[in-house]
């Protein structure tokens, strides 16, 4: 009897122990898979908060720039009442660099290293993140949506922490030479260019098309530093050479000095302007929209001044935000418009990373999109791969009325044949 028992109670020792193992079992697989499924954070990450860091020319020469760092203040601000993204506020820090290579090292270090931000959001000008390229590299920390269309920011394999947003100003300024040869193959073109990787760009985005014609075409090509308080002495130059065509490639001062000068100086060439200067409201005012009239460039976004936008739902979004956030801006301007389309982008992107919120997943979530802003014009799709880091490369040709820039001909992209 007592070994019966003794049979009994061990049989049933040795069931409720594998039952308690099971359990542990299963214990430890729903542990190992609450642990895969964890929110993975990097530097600049909390439950609460993500810190994006900026930088932007609030002074110096490019400060006409600055409406967009406080736009994209503006749209941080929005987000947040709204609930931040995905329950995390947006701490938006914003410094300025004079639009100064040194002074741009200097406010990216102080992000990465002392705010620690989780990344660095639409630093703008071509020397100034040309300047911080290699650094953002070997931090790993992402340079995103970089304010410049240099073509240098679409280099996954040298720079994979670095990729742009704007069609980038090589395939911008192939478009204008793909336009001159269709339209005006005879011409004598007279280019002013800004010093710079920026200016560099589009001169060679013109002897990419026009090719051994560059040097018969191009009778008058000069240069000039952003340290210089003026370019009217150079447009004079140029105009000694007699060209037809005048390609303005300014950044916002010099490009309306060099307007306001060509008319002052009763000259009426066809002339081309870069796409960065095409705010009505920096540029075109300032210069004498009597003068601007007739000019042309290339456009990607709609024209904050152009009536023919006011019904489209993305537009309306953007005066109602304006409105109630930022109302003191200027209305004319085209900057907060391009802060409010990158700012868009931004979240998205952040959205589309849930909790997997490292500075790696960021960029492989940008090296893979494909969606619209519906305050681009209608067409333009931002559209990226692992081997493609340039988010928008189509544009339309435009011209200047005199009172708004008046779209025409295709949707043209502008990759190198």
């Amino acid at each position: 009897m007592k070994r019966v028992l003794k049979d009994f109670f061990t049989t049933n020792f040795i069931k409720a122990l594998l039952k308690v193992l099971g359990l542990s079992g299963l214990i430890i697989v729903a542990a190992t898979a609450s642990a895969a499924a964890q929110k993975k954070y990097d530097t600049g990450v909390s439950d609460t908060e993500i810190k994006i860091g900026n930088i932007m020319p609030y002074s110096g020469p490019a400060s006409a720039y600055g409406i967009i760092g406080k736009t994209m203040s503006a749209y941080m601000r929005m987000i947040n009442d709204n609930g931040g993204v995905n329950g995390r506020k947006i701490n938006f820090i914003s410094y300025d660099d004079a639009y100064s290579p040194p002074k741009t090292v200097e406010q990216a270090r102080r992000l990465v290293e002392s705010d620690e931000v989780f990344l660095i959001f639409a630093p703008l000008g071509t020397a100034s993140n040309a300047a911080i390229q290699k650094y953002m590299n070997t931090m790993k920390v992402p340079q995103l949506f970089v304010a410049t269309g240099a073509s240098r920011w679409g280099d996954p394999e040298h720079f994979p922490w670095t990729i742009g947003w704007q069609p980038n100003y090589r395939a911008e300024a192939r478009i204008y030479a793909t336009y001159i040869l269709q339209h005006h193959p005879n011409a004598r073109i007279g280019v002013l260019y800004q010093n710079d990787d920026f200016g560099k760009d589009y001169v060679l985005g013109l002897k990419d098309v026009l090719g051994d014609r560059y040097g018969r075409m191009v009778v008058s090509e000069i240069s000039y530093e952003i340290a210089m308080p003026t370019v009217d002495s150079l447009v004079v130059a140029i105009k000694t050479s007699n060209p037809d065509i005048f390609v303005n490639i300014g950044t916002p001062k010099f490009a309306a000095q060099a307007i306001k000068k060509v008319a002052e100086l009763g000259w009426h060439p066809i002339h081309i302007m870069t796409n960065v200067s095409a705010s009505v409201g920096a540029v075109l005012k300032p210069a004498g929209l009597e003068n601007s009239a007739g000019i042309l460039s290339a456009g990607y976004q709609m024209d904050v001044t152009d009536p023919q936008w006011d019904s489209y739902p993305g537009m309306q979004k953007y005066r109602a935000f304006m409105a109630k956030y930022y109302p003191e801006a200027d209305r004319s301007e085209s900057g907060p418009l391009t802060a409010y389309n990158t700012s868009t982008a931004l979240v998205e992107v952040l959205k589309r990373c849930g909790d997997n919120l490292t500075r790696e997943n960021v960029m492989k979530i940008v090296a893979n999109m494909d969606f619209e802003i519906n305050t681009y014009i209608p067409g333009i799709r931002i559209k990226t791969s692992p081997t493609d880091f340039y988010p928008i490369e189509q544009v339309q040709m435009m011209k200047f009325t005199g009172e708004k820039w008046q779209l025409f001909g295709p949707i043209i992209d502008g990759h190198a044949e």
